[in-house]
Order: C-alpha cells, then sequence, then structure tokens
C-alpha cells in the first residue's frame, strides 16, 4: 500500500514552482502500546472528562479551550475563535533563503518528513531544485502553515527526494546557560588528555541503525509473548553499581582494553519475533 500524504502542497523556488506531497519519514507506530482495562472484569477503561467542582461528566459540545491568567480565573476561547486566529494556509513551502547544509544547531529539529512530487509531470521541476541544492551542497529554508500551525522548515537533498524538518522556534529552544552555568570550568590536559584522546581514535566508527536495539521495546515485546504462551516471565538480571575508581587509572585501562569496534554479525533482534511484527522496507539513506 502506498503511504498516505501528510499534507499536500507547492514547493517555490523564485518563479520555479511544482506540486509536492509531505510524508511522515520518522513514526513511534510501530512500538507496542497498551490498553488500560479494569482488573476486575477485563473491559477497556474509557476516559471521561468531568468537572473539578461539580464532579459531572461534561460532553464533548460543552468543552472549551480556556487560558489561566490567575489561579482559577480562565479566559474561555471558541473553537470558531481559535480557528480565526490561525493563518490560512497557502499550501505553499516558498524558499526564503539556502544556507549551509550544517548551518542550523540540531537543538531546532523538531520532526522530519519525506518530500516528494505529486506526479510525473511535477518531477522535472522537482529534481531541477533537487540537484541544483545538492550540487551547491545547501539546504533550504521555507514557511507555511502545517498542521494549523506556521512552521519553519529545513529542506535537504536525500537520495531521490527531499527531506523536510520541522524546526522548532528560537522560544521553544531552552537556554544552555542555564544547565551548564554550575559546570566547573577544569582544564584537561597532559597524559589524561592524550589518552583519552586515544580511546576515542580507536571506538571511532560510523552510524548503522540496525546496530542499536531498543531494549526496552524488545522486553515489553518478550514479556508479552510470555504472557501469551503462558509462561513465567525471567526479567534480565540488574546491572551491579560501578565502584567509584580513579579517574586516571580508568583511563589507562580504558586505552589498554580499546580495540576497533566490530560490526555484529546479525541482527540482534533476529532471535525471536514481535508480538506485532509490521512489514515494511525502508531505503537506505545514501
Amino acid at each position: 500500500m502506498a503511504p498516505r500524504a501528510n499534507w499536500k502542497g507547492f514547493l517555490k523556488v523564485g518563479e520555479v514552482s511544482c506540486p509536492v506531497a509531505l510524508y511522515t519519514a520518522a513514526s513511534t507506530s510501530d512500538r507496542i502500546a497498551f490498553h488500560t482495562l479494569n482488573r476486575k472484569t477485563g473491559n477497556r477503561v474509557r476516559r471521561v472528562f468531568v468537572d473539578e467542582d461539580t464532579g459531572k461528566t461534561v460532553d464533548r459540545d460543552d468543552q472549551v479551550k480556556g487560558y489561566e491568567v490567575a489561579s482559577g480565573e480562565y479566559v474561555v476561547l471558541d473553537p470558531d475563535e481559535i480557528a480565526a486566529a490561525v493563518p490560512d494556509s497557502d499550501k505553499t513551502l516558498s524558499i526564503t533563503a539556502f544556507i549551509g547544509c550544517d548551518d542550523i544547531d540540531d537543538l531546532y529539529f523538531d520532526k522530519p518528513y519525506y518530500l516528494a512530487p505529486t506526479d510525473a509531470e511535477a518531477a522535472e521541476a522537482f529534481a531541477l531544485i533537487r540537484e541544483g541544492m545538492r550540487k551547491k551542497k545547501v539546504a533550504a529554508l521555507a514557511q507555511t502553515v502545517l498542521f494549523r500551525r506556521v512552521r519553519t522548515v529545513l529542506i535537504r537533498a536525500h537520495d531521490d527526494g527531499l527531506i523536510a524538518t520541522t524546526l522548532n522556534f528560537d522560544y521553544e529552544v531552552r537556554d544552555a546557560e542555564d544547565v551548564f552555568a554550575d559546570v566547573p570550568d577544569i582544564e584537561i590536559e597532559g597524559e589524561m588528555l592524550d589518552l583519552a584522546q586515544h580511546i576515542i581514535k580507536t571506538k571511532r566508527g560510523t552510524f548503522d541503525p540496525q546496530d542499536f536495539d531498543d531494549r526496552y521495546e524488545s522486553a515489553l515485546a518478550e514479556l508479552v509473548r510470555a504472557k501469551i504462551e503462558g509462561r513465567k516471565f525471567q526479567p534480565p538480571k540488574e546491572a551491579r553499581p560501578e565502584p567509584v575508581v580513579d579517574l586516571m587509572e580508568a583511563l589507562r585501562e580504558s586505552a589498554a582494553m580499546a580495540k576497533p569496534r566490530r560490526r555484529p554479525s546479525a541482527n540482534p533482534r533476529s532471535g525471536g519475533a514481535r508480538p506485532k511484527a509490521p512489514s515494511r522496507s525502508r531505503k537506505k539513506a545514501g
């Protein structure tokens, strides 16, 4: 089944434009999900909204948004008022500037999407924009209304298509100084720094997402399998806490033990099937 587009519109740079579609690139829908049940009956529990003073259930038609201006005091906003305040979408990803691919701190990265032409007629203009960006080694900044919010989007060439990553606004990214203000300013030099650099050099590798397993998800899958099969689940043994050791001695031992990382011969997840194993293929990024 072909993926369903999250959004359709136009990608425009100058007077060149083409119809495009936005598709989800990263999703949590394949994770194991649980429902809340009544322990006594085994029936599913449904969430309801109740008035915090009267305790009575509030019907959906009587529920409105409210902004708290003081303790217990709210400004009520009707759905029509909110809809009128949100900018209308012109369905256009209008490129405002081209920047270096590494010019944006990844703290501002929000969510990635695949951007592709909607039909064969749009392919030529789409390829022109993509290849122009690839040759110049630049990314594009654009703005549009996505999902009823004005969003800034970073667009980059990726294989035969484009990656459109929504960006966090400046007010959404917390100042690092608030966290790092109390970190002491310590100068590392001499043998200690040399050993640290040696360890990093011997551990140097490449990123392959298939090398990493979601241990939490795998543990949940094994627990569910055990319950389905009616057998006792054996929880993994807890790791012993590491004793506090001399930093210099620890570096020396690490440097002596450091070896180039060997690529695993098989995916660690191949040992057993998950309760739900969606079938899908994924093209590896180039």
